[in-house]
């Protein structure tokens, strides 16, 4: 339990390593069967790919890759939003979520011209994004019967 301030104490997900439970609330539901996952050394990793029967491919510490496997663009891309969080000297986890999604739309139109990069900025900011999936329409009754 962590208290933030004068907040409740509340379960803290936001420091240190992460856990098992914390990779499980994550992703449950969001990974295929038979999907490969890809890891660092860490021992939650082991323990939520046993969890969910998926296969796992480690890559030892002080290595590159394993055979095909390899986590450099994840790596790559921590690397990048850290030198890029640096750079505002302190962000307020109040904020933090708006500074994450700014750098998604960076990374997202880092190859895009500038012209691109304002239609597309123009074009995001006003648009609501819209989370449709399949399982929401299965099943539902015809409205317009």
């Amino acid at each position: 339990m962590c208290s933030i301030g004068n907040r409740k104490k509340r379960k803290c997900y936001c420091k240190g390593r992460i856990s098992t439970a914390n990779l499980e609330r994550v992703y449950d539901k969001r990974i295929k069967e038979k999907s490969i996952i890809c890891t660092d050394s860490h021992k939650s990793y082991i323990q939520f790919a046993e969890d969910f029967s998926l296969e796992h491919k480690q890559i030892k510490t002080g290595q590159h890759k394993n055979g095909i496997y390899h986590i450099n663009h994840i790596n790559a891309l921590h690397s990048n939003l850290k030198n890029w969080i640096r750079h505002f000297k302190s962000v307020s986890t109040k904020y933090l979520t708006n500074y994450l999604y700014w750098f998604k739309w960076l990374e997202k139109t880092k190859q895009d011209k500038d012209a691109v990069k304002s239609r597309t900025l123009l074009l995001d900011s006003v648009i609501e994004p819209i989370d449709t999936r399949q399982q929401q329409y299965r099943g539902r009754q015809p409205i317009f019967i």
